[in-house]
C-alpha cells in the first residue's frame, strides 16, 4: 500500500505540510532564512506517477515567479515547474540526477528541487497557504 492511500482502498490522499508555502501549479517553497527551498507537491508528484528525470537549472541562473524553470518527466508525460519567488538559484539537488524517483519518495525532504534567494522585498507575499492549496486539491491540511 502507498503511504498515501486509506487503508480501505480508497482515494490516495496527498500529505499537505501547514508551515510550507504553495503555487497554484504545485510546487511548495519554504522560506530558510534568506532563502526559499522549492519542489514538487505531494499531489503533485501522485499525479505525475513515477518521476524518470528531472531537468534544473543551473546555480547562479535567474528566476522569476510564475515562469518555468525545469521540467520534471514522468514515464507518461512531462510537466514544467514554475518559480514560486523570484530570484537567483542558489543551490540545486544534485541527487536528482542520478535518482529522481526521490521526488516520489519523499517530496518535502530529499525530493526538494532548488533554493533560490529572491531579487527584492516581498518574495512569497502572494504563494498559499496550506488551507488555500487544500481547497484547490479538494483536501483539508
Amino acid at each position: 500500500m502507498s503511504p498515501n492511500q486509506h487503508s480501505d482502498g480508497g482515494n490516495p490522499v496527498s500529505t499537505i505540510l501547514k508551515d510550507l508555502k504553495y503555487t497554484k501549479e504545485h510546487e511548495w517553497a519554504r522560506q530558510d532564512g534568506s532563502e526559499w527551498t522549492v519542489g514538487l507537491t505531494d499531489y503533485a508528484q501522485g499525479e505525475l506517477g513515477d518521476v524518470v528525470f528531472v531537468e534544473l537549472p543551473e546555480v547562479g541562473a535567474t528566476v522569476e515567479t510564475g515562469k518555468s524553470f525545469g521540467t520534471v518527466e514522468a514515464v507518461k508525460t512531462v510537466s514544467d515547474m514554475y518559480a514560486p519567488v523570484s530570484g537567483t538559484v542558489t543551490a540545486v539537488n544534485e541527487q536528482l540526477k542520478t535518482d529522481p524517483g526521490v521526488v516520489n519518495r519523499d517530496a518535502y525532504g530529499e525530493g526538494w528541487f532548488v533554493r533560490i534567494r529572491p531579487s527584492g522585498p516581498g518574495a512569497g507575499k502572494d504563494l498559499l497557504d496550506a488551507a488555500a492549496y487544500g481547497a484547490i486539491i479538494g483536501q483539508q491540511p
